[in-house]
């Protein structure tokens, strides 16, 4: 099959580029409604939402584009969690497959293919390679299997197609181990700056509307008929504001949250696994190797970033502070031993960064490695409610979430003219 040309060098994005570039520590758009002064009483709004991460400014800007006052609230700076320490892929999942989550990668893949035509400075279609070994855990037949079932949810569109690399072009794939390589298949994906898009995604709520305001702590919430009355600090100052709902987009902090809300809300049982990335030297010229760890057989991918090289991710429970993560010696050894193995050119490489994030799963036995990956959203009642909790979440499918958060808060908001649709919205780098 023909492969889509890619549209740009995979030495990608430009170092400094865009993650680099400071987020005003507050703002205010006149569109719809702005911060009153304190003198003028409590400002009310139809949206509050707590968190700065993806998804948190996905829904800001469908509440926005929807016509709904909406204000975010971030105890750092945007991006500040897992929302600039993920893998930074837009990708339909391939490994989801496996444990049966399809509606899943069916829709990743719809969100790919439209950030790639809403955001094409920041979402970039990279080639994907996976070596298949003698002693690796998949045949040559099994990857082509899920790789024509990955195709077939894309809509077998041109950029969801894959072909067997040949033979003689083996010396060209960045030092790539030969020794017991039975097959390699390159497929397309995408990648980005994670940091980068939710800054888009965020400065086109606020064009829209929306108000944005960082670094500014939750400190609690009452729910009551009208919705719920939020405390919040900000520039030294407590202040309160209404809302018809209280999104909790916190992210790992989400139970934090949940528990500063009274009368005490639902809550889901779950667990925060922690991420670890390394960073080296040198960059792979010809995309992105998605390759099998010999320890474990979990999914590791080998990526250029920024004239580096970024691997990853690691997956273990974590039970710390969520401000206080970081990569553990035991997980930049797994992925150092990992990547050598697979291209021992880097075995003398020193690992110049590493940084760790972390996702919420759903508790349950066993690795976290194999839980599902879907986005769980949890209110507070079923009729008109006045608190929606967003669990987990994925970076390629935060506009897909968006919509189904409003739509879940349809009947406990006021009717609102839309003024756009997120499907149609331009995104560039801030």
């Amino acid at each position: 099959m023909t492969s889509p040309a890619p549209n740009k060098p995979w030495n990608w994005p430009p170092t400094g580029w865009a993650s680099s570039k400071p987020w005003p520590s507050a703002t205010c758009s006149k569109t719809l409604r702005c911060a009153a002064e304190p003198a003028l009483g409590i400002e009310h709004y139809d949206l509050i939402i707590v968190g700065g991460g993806i998804h948190g400014a996905g829904v800001a800007q469908c509440a926005a584009a929807r016509g709904h006052s909406t204000l975010v609230l971030e105890q750092r700076e945007l991006a500040f969690g897992t929302s600039s320490r993920s893998s930074k892929l837009i990708h339909g999942g391939l490994r989801y497959l496996e444990s049966g989550q399809f509606s899943l990668v069916r829709e990743c893949l719809r969100e790919r293919a439209l950030l790639l035509q809403l955001a094409p400075e920041l979402v970039r279609l990279v080639p994907f390679h996976i070596p298949v070994y003698r002693r690796t855990s998949r045949r040559p037949w099994q990857l082509r299997l899920g790789l024509s079932l990955y195709a077939l949810l894309g809509g077998l569109e041109r950029d969801t197609r894959f072909h067997r690399v040949p033979r003689r072009r083996w010396d060209e794939l960045d030092g790539l181990l030969t020794q017991g390589l039975e097959a390699v298949y390159q497929y397309y994906d995408a990648q980005t700056d994670d940091a980068a898009l939710t800054r888009a995604v965020m400065r086109s709520a606020e064009s829209l509307g929306a108000e944005f305001k960082a670094p500014a702590s939750f400190q609690r919430a009452e729910l009551n008929a009208n919705g719920a009355v939020v405390s919040y600090r900000h520039r030294n100052n407590e202040h309160q504001c209404q809302g018809r709902v209280l999104v909790n987009a916190a992210g790992p902090w989400v139970k934090q949250v949940l528990d500063a809300v009274s009368p005490a809300p639902r809550a889901l049982d779950v667990e925060l696994v922690q991420g670890t990335h390394i960073i080296l030297n040198r960059a792979p010229h010809q995309g992105i190797y998605y390759v099998e760890a010999p320890s474990d057989r979990r999914a590791v991918f080998v990526m250029p970033w920024q004239n580096r090289t970024l691997v990853g991710t690691t997956e273990h429970i974590y039970e710390g502070d969520p401000s206080a993560v970081q990569p553990l010696p035991q997980e930049r050894d797994y992925l150092k031993e990992t990547l050598v193995h697979y291209f021992p050119r880097y075995r003398d490489s020193a690992i110049e960064k590493a940084f760790a994030g972390l996702r919420v799963l759903p508790k349950g036995p066993g690795s976290p490695f194999g839980r599902s990956r879907d986005t769980l959203l949890l209110t507070d009642r079923e009729q008109r409610p006045r608190l929606l909790s967003i669990y987990g979440g994925k970076l390629t499918a935060y506009r897909a979430t968006a919509e189904q958060v409003m739509d879940r808060l349809m009947a406990s908001l006021p009717p609102r003219q839309a003024v756009a649709d997120t499907r149609r919205l331009m995104l560039h780098p801030a």
